[in-house]
Parts: structure tokens; C-alpha cells; sequence
């Protein structure tokens, strides 16, 4: 394995997920990171070996029961979560296993815990969770999503299931959808995609896209 000539910095950009991580090279080392409001950054080093786990919104909580505020805007030791399958990475997952042994390893893992939950999950939430995604973010959360739940519930299930508000996640929602839109800075200069999801001017939008990103969309797509 390669080794960089200085620590490798890795971004996390906001998309609404929950991941699991942990170093191939040395297993023991797995941590857990929750929704992140906004793009955080790291140093993993000049020799890396990384493996993770992505949860899509809702999911880990479902799985876990763990409420996922109590993960948001952090990464934390997988063990102080989650110490069964903390020592379950560290005993199962080898060095020297290959990428694919690893991934039917977690595979039948996850597969195996999801067989044994017998889930809860409150349709109301799903409900609005779905209006978010069809608008694409571009909702307002308090009159539009009419699902049954009141304000402070709303606030509650989704501090438990995402980990922060239904507007903040919206605003996340939002982001992705331009950034899975690929565009170029040209297409953005000419189409303005992003008048189409709220932003009122252009200003708004690349301020909203440094916090989720950290650099403009002319650095990132230019």
C-alpha cells in the first residue's frame, strides 16, 4: 500500500446518513458518525485502509434503537454504542480478509440483527419523510407536511429517527439533490437549478452550499 507524502484529509459532506466505520488494518479501531447540520474534515493519515457502513436516514435507528440525536455532529467510538457488534468487528474482521470476505461478513451480520428486531416505526413519519424526498427538500415543514403529527412530535420523532429537525434535514435534501443533479459551474450559471428547490438568489446558494460542502460550487464543480 501506497504512502502519501502527507496526511490524507477526508470530507464528510452532509447527506443525511448514519455511517459505521472502522480501519481494516486495525479493526479494533471502529467508530460510529452521525448526521452531520453541516461538512466536517479529518485527517486518516498517509497509509489508509478504510471500511464503512452506510445507513440511510431512519435506518440505524431502526435497526439499533439508538436514538440518533445522540449521535449528530460527532463521530464517536463504536464501542460506546454499540459494543456487541464493536467486538464483533474486532474478532470477525481480519487484516488479511479480502474487501469481498469482509463485505458477506457484514452483510450476513446486519442481515442476521435485522431478522431479530421486531421493528416500531410510526407511519405518520415515513409519511412525511416521503414529502421531503418528492419535494426534494423544498418544503416548509411546518404547514406543508400534514401528516398527522403535531409540531413538538414532529420535532421528536425526527430528533430520534434522523437525529435533527425536519427543516434542517429538508435543507440537507436539498443540497443533495443539486449535487446528484452533476452540474457544471456553466449549467448552474444558465439553468439555475437551484431557484428550482427555494434558493432566492445566487448568494444564498453558494452560502448554503460552502456549510454542506465547505468550498463553492465553483471549486467543486469547476
Amino acid at each position: 500500500m501506497r504512502e502519501l507524502n502527507k496526511p490524507f484529509i477526508y470530507r464528510v459532506v452532509s447527506d443525511g446518513c448514519i455511517d459505521i466505520f472502522f480501519n481494516h488494518n486495525k479493526p479494533i479501531e471502529n467508530y460510529v458518525m452521525g448526521f452531520c447540520r453541516k461538512y466536517t474534515e479529518f485527517s486518516i493519515g498517509k497509509v489508509f485502509d478504510y471500511i464503512g457502513i452506510r445507513f440511510f436516514p431512519s435506518s440505524f435507528p431502526l435497526l439499533f434503537g439508538i436514538q440518533a440525536k445522540t449521535l449528530s455532529n460527532q463521530s464517536q467510538k463504536l464501542d460506546t454504542i454499540l459494543t456487541d457488534f464493536s467486538k464483533w468487528i474486532t474478532s470477525e474482521i481480519a487484516a488479511s480478509d479480502a474487501f469481498e470476505v469482509v463485505a458477506e461478513l457484514l452483510n450476513e451480520k446486519l442481515i442476521n440483527i435485522s431478522q431479530k428486531q421486531k421493528p416500531k416505526y410510526d407511519q405518520r413519519f415515513y409519511n412525511a419523510l416521503q414529502l421531503i424526498f418528492q419535494k426534494h427538500g423544498f418544503i416548509d415543514t411546518e404547514k406543508d407536511l400534514d401528516t398527522g403529527l403535531s409540531p413538538r412530535q414532529m420535532r421528536r420523532i425526527f430528533n430520534f429517527y434522523i437525529g435533527t429537525t425536519a427543516k434542517t434535514f429538508s435543507n440537507v435534501v436539498r443540497f443533495q439533490y443539486i449535487l446528484n443533479a452533476k452540474p457544471s459551474v456553466k449549467s448552474l450559471k444558465n439553468n439555475k437549478l437551484y431557484y428550482d428547490v427555494g434558493f432566492f438568489d445566487q448568494a444564498h446558494f453558494i452560502k448554503n452550499f460552502k456549510t454542506f460542502y465547505g468550498i463553492t460550487p465553483t471549486k467543486a464543480f469547476g
